[in-house]
């Protein structure tokens, strides 16, 4: 793909628990390829004393938030994951915010070759902010245990979580790279370093 002012700008994305941060991650402590996190922006959207912050206590009243005035994600995430319109309100706040940094991230970092690590890279239509989609990919049953263990899920809370983003199917079809994550952590890394060792991406 054409590179965007001689930078290639890689979006990371899959499905919630697929491994994104594992690949962001390895690409970070090998090859040093900077990762721009949008799950890392999205929380300082929401930090005490900013402006989403507030509209979010004015929607929810302050039973939101923790005793240490912390917005209480858990209690966050049980709502808008069960409620379309309330997601689809707390994603117009934040995403914008989201858009945003990275792009202004993007024109400060001098690097040729940069990571977006955006989970919901199509669903919040940030595609143009890169010229190369990689999607990390596992089986729904790998997917669904992953994220039952990681977030101390039951079962219903996790396909709820899973069924609330774009199916990854979909997202495989968009995808120019795709790294299958199904097995061991040895044979994420092979993959990886396959596609990082290509003449494409040493030029």
């Amino acid at each position: 793909m054409e590179k965007k002012d001689n930078k290639l700008i890689i979006g990371l994305t899959g499905g919630i628990a697929t491994g994104k941060s594992t690949v962001s991650n390895y690409l970070t402590e090998k090859y040093l390829i900077p990762v721009l996190d949008a799950d890392l922006i999205a929380r300082e959207a929401v930090t005490i004393n900013s402006p989403i912050f507030y509209n979010i206590i004015n929607r929810y009243g302050e039973k939101i938030l923790l005793s240490n005035g912390n917005l209480n994600r858990e209690k966050l995430g049980k709502i808008i994951f069960n409620n379309k319109q309330e997601k689809t309100w707390l994603e117009n706040q934040i995403h914008p915010f989201v858009f945003d940094s990275l792009q202004s991230q993007i024109k400060i970092l001098s690097n040729s070759l940069i990571i977006l690590s955006i989970p919901l890279l199509f669903e919040a239509k940030m595609t143009n902010l890169v010229n190369q989609i990689w999607v990390v990919s596992c089986d729904f049953s790998t997917q669904l245990n992953r994220l039952k263990i990681r977030n101390n899920l039951t079962e219903n809370e996790a396909i709820s979580r899973i069924n609330s983003q774009m199916p990854l199917t979909q997202k495989l079809e968009l995808a120019d790279i795709i790294i299958d994550n199904n097995k061991n952590l040895a044979d994420l890394h092979r993959q990886i370093d396959l596609i990082m060792s290509s003449k494409f991406y040493k030029n």
